[in-house]
């Protein structure tokens, strides 16, 4: 397969639900609009932002579909198919495929995990070839799974094996494996960076294009890291990656995703509330959030670069 690299910002987006906890599709259309004005290249659907896990299959098939038809020609669409069962994960996978997704992309299953690297490859590659048209890509986020395999050794072992392999998007703090990683036969895979606090350093090993949640409302200030790094005004890249630090480091003191879809409502878009076990912030906690963020200047710092 001929991997074409993601260069630029990639949004892990969100699930959109009514105050009932059903889907409500009609949120989409307009947060993809966003994304696009504010210059990414695609979204990254029914992961951990939009929380895949907490989907029916059904309902996972419906938000792949709204997005694949919101981003067509304006943005790429990544759909999660991760499961702890690995024939609906194939499920999904095909139906990514019939519906004109871009690429794939499955977490390893996370409640009877796998045992050790071979075991691991053996399992994602059966998803993979359920959609063998489509590049696939590992995600690797041991922090949630709890499978933290040698992330260079996959890549030796999964290009024998997963044909359509693309590459791996890399959520995890461990800057010296992504480095490796992204080295690996001279950069012969995608290795999408997804730890958005950390796109700084990661664009001083070599990355190119990230995958993040963060960027569904703090897009334009990372692209002006990524500018500021490109033109070689390391000051400037690293008073802002800062910033973008102490925003993270702000909204991760309450529930991290109730509290961006807090934040997304804030700027203008209701996504709805989030699935149980999730719970929405209360009132209280969702005035000292936005208190916080505006002490820390965030949102006068983002309207500063949104073009």
């Amino acid at each position: 397969m001929n991997i074409q690299k993601i260069e630029g910002l990639i949004a892990a987006t969100f699930s959109t639900f009514d105050k009932e906890g059903n889907l409500d599709l009609k949120h989409i259309p307009y947060l993809v609009d966003k994304l696009y004005k504010d210059g990414l290249k695609g979204v990254f659907v029914c992961g951990t932002n939009g929380e895949g896990p907490n989907l029916t299959l059904n309902e996972r098939m419906q938000v792949a579909e709204a997005y694949v038809l919101a981003a067509k020609g304006k943005l790429k669409v990544f759909v999660h198919v991760g499961h702890s069962s690995i024939v609906d994960a194939q499920t999904l996978a095909i139906h990514a495929a019939q519906i004109g997704a871009d690429a794939i992309s499955a977490v390893a299953a996370f409640y009877f995990k796998p045992l050790h690297t071979e075991n691991l490859v053996s399992s994602i590659a059966k998803i993979a070839a359920a959609a063998p048209d489509l590049p696939f890509y590992y995600y690797h986020i041991p922090a949630l799974t709890g499978v933290g395999m040698d992330m260079v050794k996959f890549l030796e072992l999964a290009e024998e094996q997963i044909p359509n392999l693309a590459g791996i998007k890399y959520t995890a703090s461990t800057l010296h494996e992504y480095q490796a990683c992204l080295n690996y036969k001279s950069g012969k895979y995608d290795i999408l960076f997804g730890y958005d606090e950390m796109l700084l350093s990661a664009l001083a090993l070599g990355a190119k294009g990230a995958v993040g949640s963060t960027y569904n409302f703090a897009g334009p200030l990372y692209l002006k890291v990524m500018d500021f790094y490109a033109n070689n005004k390391q000051e400037e890249a690293r008073a802002l990656q800062y910033h973008l630090v102490k925003m993270v480091r702000t909204f991760v003191k309450y529930p991290p995703i109730p509290a961006q879809k807090a934040i997304m409502q804030m700027l203008g878009i209701d996504l709805g509330p989030c699935r149980l076990p999730l719970e929405v912030l209360s009132e209280n906690q969702r005035d000292m959030l936005e208190h916080e963020l505006k002490e820390e200047n965030f949102f006068h710092l983002l309207n500063r670069y949104i073009e």
